[in-house]
């Protein structure tokens, strides 16, 4: 469980361990620590050990020779998979048991990826703690007295934790990135369209990017190439045969794992002086920079710019976001599935009793919120201004991607926070998502990575921001400044023996 997932995978390859003991072990992990850490909704334990088998003999008859053939994975529960509880960590959808699969989910079960389970989640990806799930609240195995981060909080932990190599998580406003700096691990946020949406429960249609969270940049570079690839049952899927040129930048390519060099040297960085303002924790503030000066000192340029548009960033994206929310989640009524209400007296009675009893206070908030942004007379006045401060967000990247290979700056203005601390003042919780909201808005891809640890021993995340479609340059200057630092286990993992 200490091996990262390509290392497990060439193992696997090499015939020095069976998939049915890497699936064992991760099942075993789960049994020992879910009672701590609650990572997951469901555990798939019985149909693991089945594909397990299955897979074995793919591997054994040359059928399947990719490098993550075998290896275990864990699935964000707002994915669809076929015959298994999908239930975004929500009462309303308890019970529904999709009857497909989510294209991203897909491409992995193709590469021989072995399905653990589900993973905890914020209700409807709408929170940064994974606090609101109706199915408790997941714990940071750094200190099981803080969040995880969220929304993709589960997925995280469950990596951070060793209880599965990698996971998959979605990211909307960040929620892939900014469990992924609480946690001590890495993650990847694509840029939108890069990975198929199919089969992912939507909450911001035009935010929402499937991406890997795993140990190193290594493991996310490999799980990108597998997911990353066009998808027709997607209108917002990028097609590699069309190409895609504009803002003069042109795609790199999608062999991420090309990317995977040490060496940054001529490599232009712009770090913005508007994300080390008022608000930002020293010790955040100081792993950062150092982060900085190591990548400088192996051969890159780098600046500080003023990169604007900063503060109208986080209104934008809550108008945006919940005003798609509203929209996406209308189809949760209980008629055709998921949680209806026992009692009620005709049909209008009963959408508003299954929503009032199925959805809890944060995705109650963010849908009012929603609906008032888009209702008469105040569309024009929130809702078409926040798609023109979206435009102007994305033009301010365009210019400083014109000077820069890519941004650098941190995930979140704090390390992981105290249970209950930023549940209970939602404007806070809104705010913490300063540094991430933007990369959604500006649809460009963004990598998180340990960079350095506070004085309570907690990590802090790194954020490496690129070019629409340039994924490469920052899985290049993530792995270079990764080769400078060893993984660090979990400190309270280590003090219990796990």
């Amino acid at each position: 469980m200490k091996l990262t997932a390509v290392e497990l995978g060439k193992k696997i390859k090499a015939g020095e361990v069976k998939v049915a003991d890497a699936v064992r072990a991760c099942l075993d992990r789960i049994e020992k620590l879910e009672s701590d850490i609650n990572a997951f909704v469901t555990v798939d334990g019985e149909h693991a050990m089945e594909q397990a088998e299955e897979i074995q003999r793919k591997i054994d008859s040359g059928e399947l020779t990719g490098p993550l053939a075998g290896v275990p994975v864990a699935i964000k529960d707002n994915m669809c998979t076929k015959g298994l509880l999908t239930s975004c960590s929500s009462k309303i959808l308890s019970n529904f048991i999709p009857t497909y699969t989510a294209e991203a989910v897909l491409k992995l079960k193709e590469a021989g990826a072995v399905i653990i389970g589900k993973t905890n989640m914020d209700e409807f990806a709408m929170g940064s703690t994974t606090e609101t799930s109706y199915y408790g609240a997941t714990q940071n195995p750094w200190d099981v007295k803080r969040v995880p981060g969220g929304s993709s909080g589960g997925s995280a932990a469950a990596v951070s934790a060793e209880e599965v190599p990698y996971a998959l998580g979605s990211d909307t406003g960040g929620s892939i990135r900014q469990p992924a700096a609480f946690c001590g691990v890495t993650g990847i946020k694509p840029t939108y369209g890069r990975v198929s949406r199919y089969g992912l429960i939507a909450y911001g249609s035009s935010l929402d990017q499937i991406g890997p969270i795993a140990k190193d940049v290594t493991d996310c570079a490999t799980v990108l190439e597998i997911i990353c690839q066009h998808d027709d049952k997607d209108s917002t899927s990028y097609d590699a045969e069309k190409g895609y040129t504009g803002n003069g930048i042109t795609d790199t390519g999608s062999d991420f794992t090309s990317a995977l060099v040490d060496d940054v040297k001529g490599m232009k960085i712009g770090i913005p002086r508007d994300y080390f303002g008022e608000g930002i924790d020293e010790d955040v503030k100081k792993s950062v920079l150092e982060a900085a000066d190591v990548l400088k000192q192996k051969g890159a340029v780098v600046e500080e710019f003023d990169l604007g548009m900063v503060e109208y960033a986080i209104p934008a994206y809550y108008i945006i976001a919940s005003a798609e929310a509203s929209s996406n989640l209308e189809r949760f009524d209980g008629v055709k599935y998921g949680y209806r209400t026992s009692e009620y007296t005709d049909l209008h009675n009963m959408y508003k009793k299954s929503r009032s009893e199925g959805f809890g206070d944060e995705v109650k908030r963010r849908i009012m919120l929603g609906s008032f942004v888009l209702s008469s007379g105040y569309y024009d006045a929130y809702y078409v201004k926040a798609l023109k401060t979206k435009a102007l967000i994305k033009k301010a990247f365009d210019d400083a991607f014109a000077k820069y290979d890519v941004i650098l700056g941190p995930v979140a203005p704090t390390t992981a926070l105290m249970k209950g601390e930023s549940l209970s003042d939602p404007l806070k919780m809104y705010l913490g998502d300063i540094y991430t909201v933007s990369v959604n808005l500006a649809g460009i891809p963004g990598i998180s990575l340990p960079c350095g640890f506070d004085r309570n021993g907690m990590p802090v995340g790194l954020q490496l921001l690129g070019q629409t479609f340039d994924e490469k340059s920052i899985i290049r200057a993530a792995y270079a400044y990764e080769c400078s630092r060893e993984y660090k286990r979990p400190a309270t993992l280590t003090e219990r023996g796990l």
